[in-house]
């Protein structure tokens, strides 16, 4: 039986439980901690998926999940609850069975076993080995472990209750009141005697725990701030969306706590001395899947779909476990045929550049990216070396992972992040906020960290904002586009003197996030966003004007926008506009109002757009998950080095010679130049 102790001592202890995330600061806020401290870095791969249900994963975070597995990193999914809801294991077709909760969980555990052995390319019924953990607290956890040469999946179930009474009191409500104690589910066949109850404050020292034994070097999440839906009632309820919000209650909370972990564990981390944990995150939505139009290409999905079957399993599997074989009501073709369609769209819920990439001095190559929830450079050891010297901390946390840049006429670089500015639970302040950090001299070094409050500043509204985007004009002006709580889109723009404006909403239908900004040949600031049936567009009548709305990218036969959009200004002044219809694995291009395929980049997600003295370079992923560039000669594809996470930026140097740079598993940077 796997066992694990967690030591801690008086000082460790102490400085956990005074650990809590800061209060808003609307201007100036310091980071927290001051930068200069050590980053941990440099360690094996090791993916951690922190999710609320058995199925979450399989759902809303896949393809991600097999790309990694594909590669062999290591994969460890924390379940919060026991996924038990009312206990009644629905066969399709047959009459409906008693409830029985400990059956239903445990049927749902072995439809995860044999979901992630057939991911791993064994059989659906291959053993595990299962034992139970020692946690903090005392408290206890049933582990599955199944391994295949260097491949590994540890599965961590800690089956806190998801319906305790009729008012449904579970996470969502552990998650608003420190004093409730929600116990737990033993699942049929489950090593563990006897169940257990979690604290608001012991579900989260768990969680950092568990990241202190396993030092993830990326964590998958929920969203922890889902879009608002004002309608859909009807919807809402067959599909246990949470009033009012396009997700379900647990989820959110789920990820309210994992983020919350994950803040406790990197300033405890820096509180007692040593080295704040170097990891990268990417959070998921959920429910959002079935409000916006679908993103993955057959080829994609049918493989996506794949791995829900062995989930879903049968009632004539001989799986070996009596309590069930699956959960039966999402097995066979249910994924791909329910009216929902969750499994037909992959979104991140911070979309955009996880690296801002900037050249430095003799030629090197900077990049910026968030680490340990706090904003880190790297500067390339020597021109064109593509080998990185060591972390530097900058702080500013906590940070989401996606960032924004712009570069001042003087050469100054100035880079955006989403904060977390408070985030504590039971009922305390839930905000973020939009942070720069500016150099007061080109290659020179960094300003304090300077806040920008939030466009959507009502109290439940500032935490649903989306992640930066800005761009720097002719005239010396930075333009700031975020995307507000109502999915419409606000601005602050940086004059000459390094003054901002105050935030102005600029009308417009809703778009998702993932903005794109160009300037045309004439000055002219466009916007671009993938709307619910076109691609959106803010643009000025004359550079220095405001943006307002203009006509949709709708017509000419241009397809319904399953990603964020590209935009790219040609030759002749105009705005080229690029992205994968609903769907679709094809590339649209949108030329002076007519949209046509472009041949020979077929693939999924979104793509980047950039130009050069031979033409359009392209930046994007194949249809099996490698990142892809085209320009005017030539398509690569990057085939070695670590996986790449989503947000992959496309840097051109010195007569237009592309670079690629993003973040990997192992949460280090990594160098293209094919």
């Amino acid at each position: 039986m796997r066992r694990r102790t967690v030591i801690t001592t008086a000082a460790v202890g102490a400085a956990l439980s005074a650990c809590s995330v800061p209060a808003p600061r609307r201007t100036d806020p310091a980071p927290d901690p001051a930068p200069g401290q050590a980053i941990s870095t440099g360690r094996r791969a090791l993916v951690m998926q922190l999710l609320a249900h058995p199925d979450d994963d399989l759902y809303f975070m896949n393809p991600d999940t097999q790309r990694s597995l594909d590669a062999g990193t290591p994969l460890v999914c924390v379940y919060l609850t026991a996924g038990e809801a009312d206990g009644v294991n629905r066969i399709p077709g047959r009459p409906r069975p008693e409830p029985d909760k400990a059956a239903y969980s445990s049927a749902r555990h072995q439809g995860l076993r044999q979901a992630y052995a057939t991911l791993l390319g064994l059989g659906r019924f291959t053993p595990w080995r299962v034992s139970v953990a020692e946690l903090r607290g005392g408290h206890r956890a049933e582990v599955n472990v199944l391994a295949d040469g260097g491949r590994r999946v540890e599965l961590v179930f800690l089956d806190t209750a998801m319906h305790t009474t009729r008012h449904r009191l579970g996470l969502p409500s552990l998650w608003q009141d420190r004093r409730l104690a929600l116990r737990t589910v033993v699942a049929d066949g489950s090593p563990l005697r006897r169940p257990g109850s979690y604290t608001y404050d012991g579900l989260l020292d768990v969680l950092v725990g568990l990241m202190q034994d396993y030092r993830p070097t990326v964590v998958h999440t929920l969203d922890p701030d889902p879009d608002i839906q004002h309608s859909a009632e009807a919807v809402r309820r067959k599909d246990s969306e949470q009033q009012g919000y396009s997700d379900h209650a647990d989820h959110t909370a789920a990820a309210c706590f994992s983020w919350a972990a994950l803040m406790r564990w990197t300033a405890g981390a820096a509180a007692a001395g040593g080295e704040v944990p170097g990891f990268g995150v990417t959070a998921f939505r959920g429910y959002y899947n079935r409000h916006w139009p679908k993103n993955l290409p057959p080829a994609v999905l049918s493989e996506k779909a794949a791995h829900l079957v062995p989930y879903g399993g049968s009632p004539d599997w001989d799986c070996g476990n009596p309590s069930g074989c699956g959960d039966y009501n999402v097995g066979g073709d249910r994924p791909l045929t329910n009216r929902k369609g969750w499994v037909r769209s992959t979104h991140h819920r911070y979309p955009g550049p996880r690296v801002v990439t900037a050249a430095g001095p003799g030629g090197r190559l900077d990049a910026y990216a968030v680490l340990g929830l706090r904003l880190v450079r790297w500067q390339e050891t020597a021109a064109d070396s593509g080998v990185w010297g060591p972390a530097l901390d900058l702080g500013g946390g906590p940070l989401a992972p996606a960032l924004g840049s712009a570069t001042t006429a003087d050469g100054r670089l100035l880079v955006f992040g989403l904060r977390f500015a408070a985030l504590a639970g039971h009922g305390a302040d839930n905000d973020r906020e939009i942070v720069v950090l500016e150099q007061g001299a080109r290659h020179g070094a960094f300003q304090p960290w300077r806040g920008l409050g939030t466009p959507s500043p009502r109290r439940d509204e500032g935490r649903r904002i989306g992640v930066p985007v800005a761009r720097a004009t002719p005239d010396g002006r930075v333009h700031l586009f975020v995307r507000t709580a109502e999915k419409g889109l606000s601005t602050r723009v940086r004059d000459t003197d390094g003054g901002w404006s105050a935030w102005r909403d600029m009308g417009g239908g809703e778009v998702q996030d993932g903005l794109t900004t160009t300037v045309d040949g004439a000055g002219r600031v466009h916007v671009y966003g993938a709307g619910h049936h076109a691609v959106h567009h803010w643009t000025q009548d004359t550079p220095g004007d405001d943006l307002t709305a203009r006509t949709q990218i709708g017509g000419g036969g241009a397809p319904v926008p399953g990603t964020p959009p590209a935009a790219l200004a040609a030759e002749d002044g105009s705005v080229d506009v690029y992205y994968r219809g609903q769907a679709a694995g094809r590339l649209t291009a949108v030329r002076a109002g007519t949209a046509s395929e472009e041949p020979g980049f077929d693939g999924y997600g979104s793509v980047m757009a950039a130009p050069s003295p031979r033409g359009p370079v392209l930046l994007g992923r194949t249809a099996d998950g490698q990142v892809q560039l085209r320009t005017a000669g030539a398509r690569a594809v990057r085939t070695h080095g670590p996986v790449a996470l989503d947000g992959a930026v496309l840097h051109l140097g010195e007569a237009g010679r592309a670079t690629v740079a993003g973040m990997g598993t192992d949460a280090l940077p990594w160098l293209w130049r094919p």
